[in-house]
């Protein structure tokens, strides 16, 4: 199986199969973010437990893409201080900037499938939109992550 393959599967499991796709009853904080340009649309909420994220899910619509990449995210920041979360938010953004090169971010590295959309500039959007409204998130729980 080539690489391409193996993240394209990667992708489309998180995108059929989402994890952490709800609410979060007595959430910390939330977000919500639309993409205009496609018409995504995505909430991020948490809830925190001893300065960690406890508990963090995603809601709304949007491509495969978006979709994916929310739930890979919600996999990679559970259990994450809130400075922890940040960093990787950070770095995310960064990468799908082309600013960095893509690292593992997550325990099972599966954030790198994401890397191939780096070669569709219209798409990265659709990749960082859950990640833009966990920033929002950690910005509205109050918490500048030091």
């Amino acid at each position: 199986m080539s690489l391409e393959s193996l993240y394209q599967e990667i992708i489309l499991d998180h995108y059929k199969h989402p994890r952490n796709f709800g609410e979060v009853p007595g959430c910390a904080a939330a977000a919500e973010h639309e993409n205009p340009l496609c018409g995504d649309q995505m909430r991020v909420a948490f809830r925190l437990e001893d300065e960690r994220i406890a508990e963090i899910k995603f809601s709304g619509k949007g491509c495969a893409i978006s979709q994916a990449s929310a739930s890979m995210m919600t996999e990679a920041v559970r259990g994450c201080t809130l400075a922890a979360a940040r960093e990787k938010v950070t770095d995310f953004l960064a990468m799908m900037r082309g600013e960095r090169e893509f690292a593992a971010l997550d325990e099972t590295g599966e954030l790198e499938a994401l890397k191939g959309v780096l070669q569709f500039p219209v798409r990265v959007k659709c990749a960082t939109l859950a990640w833009n409204c966990l920033a929002h998130c950690l910005d509205a729980a109050g918490k500048d992550g030091s």
